[in-house]
């Protein structure tokens, strides 16, 4: 199931031996009806033909029963910008490094605190399992380990 708006401010807010959904700073802006949408940390130049690693502005961490898709924003992909790397595991907690790759014909400019990416929360049933790979705790943008 994909979490509603409702239901996303409800998981911010609720205290769970699941442990807790932390979306850091949290914008009411960037909250849309199923998904909520992740900006950039600073002002980035997007290349022609380049893959740019960028830091999601948000520290986010994600409880043991939910897991979140990224897509990024329709504004973005109709300037030619793809997203790579769009699954985040329950139990990750950091920076999102956010996979950026320009195949428009000019070079984009991100501004710090512009929205990119919508972070779609899906309810996973049944885990007994977290994230506890080598991107834990990451800050900034973070190369491949």
């Amino acid at each position: 199931m994909i979490l509603s708006a409702p239901e996303i401010i409800r998981y911010l807010n609720r205290e769970s031996t699941e442990g807790n959904l932390v979306i850091n700073p949290y914008s009411n802006e960037c909250q849309q009806p199923a998904s909520y949408d992740l900006r950039s940390a600073g002002d980035v130049l997007l290349p022609k033909g380049t893959c740019t690693l960028v830091p999601s502005l948000e520290w986010v961490e994600l409880p043991r029963d939910l897991a979140g898709t990224l897509r990024c924003r329709s504004s973005f992909g109709r300037r030619g910008i793809l997203l790579g790397a769009g699954f985040v595991d329950p139990g990750f907690r950091g920076q999102l490094t956010l996979c950026l790759t320009n195949l428009g014909a000019d070079e984009i400019i991100i501004r710090k605190n512009e929205r990119v990416v919508q972070m779609i929360l899906h309810e996973v049933k049944e885990s007994d399992q977290c994230y506890s790979g080598r991107y834990q705790d990451s800050r900034g943008a973070v190369e491949a380990k």
